[in-house]
């Protein structure tokens, strides 16, 4: 899948989660959300694009993404 693409799906999930109060529920419902619904290989390619950029924010890719890959990374590998 593209990598633009799948930095826009993950943004989606961020802006939906983000409007949040609880910033530690948001983040644990983003790696949720990617879990149960992405398949594992776009899982995959996603981690592998965010660690191709580390210490570089991923292109484009929200700051409340980032945090919650970071975070909850067992969850998503």
């Amino acid at each position: 899948m593209d990598s633009d693409n799948l930095v826009r799906m993950a943004n989606r999930i961020g802006d939906f989660f983000e409007a949040m109060p609880d910033r530690d529920e948001a983040l644990e419902g983003i790696a949720t959300h990617l879990k149960k619904f992405w398949d594992p290989r776009m899982r995959r390619q996603f981690l592998e694009m965010v660690d191709a950029n580390a210490g570089a924010n991923a292109p484009g890719l929200k700051d409340i993404v980032r945090v919650a890959v970071e975070r909850h990374r067992a969850l998503l590998a």
